[in-house]
């Protein structure tokens, strides 16, 4: 009997969805893509989640430092709050949902998680691996290949948006939100950007408006904080009625 051992071993011959040559190469991007999506949404959906507070900023301040001690205040109030901690078959709304990482990130888990609640952490593969902070729910932990598919996650479910101080990473997201919702790809929700004197010193978007580039009303789109509950009471009054508990103790958007 001839031997079959070079076909059987060829490449050719793998099982499509066990070929980490063809999965991983330039032709199967958008199943890769895809199946991005889907695993989140899947995961997501099994947790009831309804809706998230994602909360942005550096990746690099530490525990101790007020920006940390700030977004770690918001994540615990914002969660017990604004309905995380329900279950059922309501769903569970406005959790938590950040970067997934470290700084800011982690002190908007870890308070959410001090406080009892689920939150997500929405974690991207980078040159210098990012690991998971260790306060985001295991099994609402994810890690993505693309920005494009990680930032459809984080604004999808999004019900308001608070960013806190950081870099490039932090100003991609803020301006993503802003630009979906200036463009009406999203609607409209309460942004907050925390420490006014930090972000009226780093960005001058008056001067864009002077020029022409945004209208006078996309001046509005967000408002500034500079206390956690003053950050939580800024989403509220944006997001008005909508942001009532049911009587269930879980809330309505």
């Amino acid at each position: 009997m001839r031997d079959n051992s070079a076909q059987k071993n060829s490449p050719s011959y793998r099982l499509a969805a066990q070929d980490p040559d063809f999965i991983l190469g330039d032709s199967t991007r958008g199943a890769r893509f895809m199946l991005e999506y889907q695993k989140a949404e899947d995961a997501l959906r099994a947790r009831g989640i309804v809706s998230t507070i994602v909360v942005f900023g550096s990746a690099r301040v530490r525990e101790g430092n007020p920006w940390y001690e700030a977004a770690r205040a918001f994540g615990r109030l914002a969660s017990e709050r604004g309905g995380a901690l329900a279950s059922g078959e309501a769903g569970r709304y406005h959790v938590i949902a950040t970067g997934g990482g470290p700084g800011i990130m982690e002190a908007a888990n870890r308070g959410a998680t001090e406080a009892g609640a689920v939150t997500i952490g929405f974690n991207i593969t980078l040159p210098h691996e990012q690991d998971p902070n260790a306060w985001s729910t295991p099994d609402l932990t994810f890690r993505f290949h693309y920005f494009a598919m990680r930032k459809m996650h984080l604004a999808m479910r999004a019900a308001a948006l608070v960013v806190f101080p950081g870099g490039f990473g932090t100003l991609d997201e803020l301006f993503e939100i802003m630009t979906l919702v200036q463009t009406g790809k999203m609607p409209p929700l309460p942004i907050v950007l925390y420490d006014k004197a930090y972000w009226q010193g780093l960005i001058k978007l008056d001067a864009m408006q002077a020029a022409g580039f945004i209208r006078p009303e996309d001046l509005s789109l967000f408002r500034y904080a500079d206390t956690p509950e003053a950050a939580y009471d800024c989403i509220v009054e944006r997001a008005g009625d909508g942001w009532a508990p049911h009587p269930n103790g879980s809330v309505q958007t």
